[in-house]
């Protein structure tokens, strides 16, 4: 291996973890402040919630979504080769579509709130924080052109740092207007008769300004950053050499034309949510089932268990945002040697991560919902134990995606998208219609559309690639891991329960004995990997604090 390469793959795989530990943060920080968020507006506020954010995030995968990709790519092409001047022409090319696009979404979304709330999905009440929401649509547009751009130059610290800021202004705003828009939906609701659903509704616009506030101080951050760059990427321009520079009239176009594979990729791999809720909604009204049980359903399903399903899987959207770059500057170099490289070690770092974060919501479903969210109901803990396979699936297909972004295989995530989402549509149906499975129909719907995505693409990527996934290290060795860890955590949890909630509450019993259970596991976990094989000193060696993870294994006699 050349020192080109050795460099490549370390900075490959550290920027892809600084990204993955700022989304970790990030979605800790969003998983924390939904706690005191749904002790405000309850599970039907998080209905109302979860119905906006639903919408807004299509309508934002359609217009600038794959923003922040597509300008890393190109940046990343033009940059591999020192076509500096070319790579600021992309910067302004994305910002003018991000303005046009981003306005067009806010002005869509605000105005037609009522309809795509009420007449769509049954639940008008949520088109107030809808409404709230529709301006983040441009700021967001804008935000991932400038995200894209410092990803491209291949560093994600901006983007990580941004990530972070957003979040914990988002987390602060939207308990602190929570509460206050609540207070006042309580007023506007003993008006007009129905104070229940207007205070819930209102508290969710109050979730939503925090979504709006935290995505303002991204862009205000990421801002200050770029303008703090301009000297040094002026120095860098005035040494480009290149003396056949492309126009706007050649950048536009090639923008779009990476933007749209990558938008149809990400719509369709995304749409199944609104879609399952548009489904869900209207056969359970046909089934006759009360609005108020579809609603409190929906809202555990978005307010609880997608969040917690979400934590580990923004570990794959890190290392997928990672590797497009630098799968594309490998992929134009025609290293292949450093491609497969790259496509192995995405797929380990993410499985290795994706498996105990599956077997331990399965194990630990309930003790963890009344941790976080005081929910002993076991229909909740239903939800996480039938879908909790999922964040395999979902990691590994969302990673795949990426790949095959990377090495300009665009148009096959589409295809598979699309066979998975009519798959997945079908099957939801017959769950619902003959089996009437309600909110479980959903689940076990959405885990088999991961599945096929999973499949679909990682067969794409092994055939387009040319590259060799060592089943041993990357799935097996992590399963057979997360597996003993599992049993481990499960007993510990029981047995410490059992002691605590002889001395003290079943609530703080089960905050202690499900504490003491993740901390086992960790152990266990990081022990039986070794042990398996499934991660090495050179592996461990590019994870931040590599150093103190290989010394730790060495004085246990876990490496050698």
């Amino acid at each position: 291996m050349t020192k080109r390469t050795k460099g490549s793959d370390a900075s490959f795989l550290m920027q892809g973890s600084i990204l993955a530990i700022a989304s970790i943060v990030s979605r800790i920080v969003g998983l924390i402040y939904r706690i005191p968020l749904q002790a405000t507006i309850g599970d039907t506020g998080n209905d109302y919630y979860g119905t906006a954010y639903e919408i807004y995030n299509i309508i934002l995968l359609i217009s600038s979504y794959s923003i922040p990709l597509a300008v890393s790519k190109l940046v990343s092409a033009r940059m591999a080769k020192g076509h500096v001047k070319d790579a600021n022409k992309v910067l302004h090319g994305a910002l003018l579509f991000a303005f046009i696009s981003g306005s067009l979404a806010s002005i869509i979304v605000f105005f037609g709130a009522e309809f795509f709330t009420g007449s769509l999905l049954k639940t008008p009440l949520s088109a107030i924080a809808l409404k709230v929401l529709a301006p983040t649509l441009l700021v967001v547009a804008i935000l991932g052109v400038f995200r894209g751009f410092f990803q491209g130059l291949g560093t994600m610290i901006p983007s990580a740092i941004s990530q972070i800021g957003e979040q914990i202004v988002n987390a602060i705003v939207s308990v602190v207007a929570a509460n206050i828009l609540f207070s006042y939906g309580k007023r506007v609701g003993g008006v007009l008769g129905d104070v229940k659903g207007y205070s819930a509704a209102f508290g969710a616009a109050g979730g939503t300004l925090g979504t709006s506030t935290g995505a303002g101080f991204a862009l205000i951050f990421i801002l200050f950053i770029f303008f703090a760059f301009k000297k040094p990427f002026a120095r860098m321009q005035k040494k480009d050499s290149n003396k056949h520079l492309e126009s706007y009239g050649d950048v536009l176009p090639i923008l779009i034309m990476t933007i749209i594979p990558v938008l149809l990729s990400t719509t369709v791999y995304n749409i199944s949510s609104i879609i399952d809720q548009g489904i869900f909604k209207n056969l359970a009204l046909l089934q006759g089932y009360k609005t108020s049980v579809t609603s409190k359903a929906w809202g555990v399903f978005t307010g609880k268990y997608k969040v917690l399903i979400n934590v580990p899987l923004s570990i794959a959207s890190a290392m997928a945002a990672s590797t497009v770059p630098s799968l594309t500057a490998a992929f134009n170099s025609k290293d292949t040697k450093l491609v497969k490289k790259q496509i192995n070690m995405a797929n380990r770092f993410v499985m290795i991560i994706a498996f105990p974060c599956t077997v331990g919501i399965m194990v630990l479903a309930s003790p963890i919902l009344q941790l976080l969210f005081n929910d002993a109901e076991k229909s909740s803990a239903m939800m996480l134990i039938i879908g909790g396979c999922s964040v395999v699936f979902y990691s590994l297909s969302t990673l795949s995606n990426g790949i095959l972004q990377g090495i300009d295989k665009m148009t096959i995530p589409v295809k598979n998208a699309l066979i998975a989402l009519v798959a997945h549509v079908v099957l939801l149906f017959i769950l619902m219609e003959a089996f009437h499975l309600h909110i479980y129909a959903v689940i076990i719907a959405n885990a088999f559309y991961a599945l096929m995505m999973c499949i679909l693409n990682q067969s794409a990527v092994l055939k387009f690639s040319g590259a060799y996934i060592d089943i041993r290290r990357v799935v097996l060795a992590p399963l057979e891991a997360s597996a003993i860890m599992g049993v481990v955590a499960y007993l510990i949890y029981h047995v410490f329960d059992g002691i605590f909630v002889m001395i003290t509450s079943a609530r703080v019993a089960n905050f202690f004995a499900c504490l003491i259970a993740i901390f086992v596991a960790i152990i266990v976990y990081f022990v039986s990997l070794l042990l398996f094989k499934g991660v090495d000193e050179e592996t461990l060696l590019k994870f931040p604090g590599g150093r103190k993870l290989c010394d730790m294994a060495y004085s246990l006699h876990l490496l050698r």
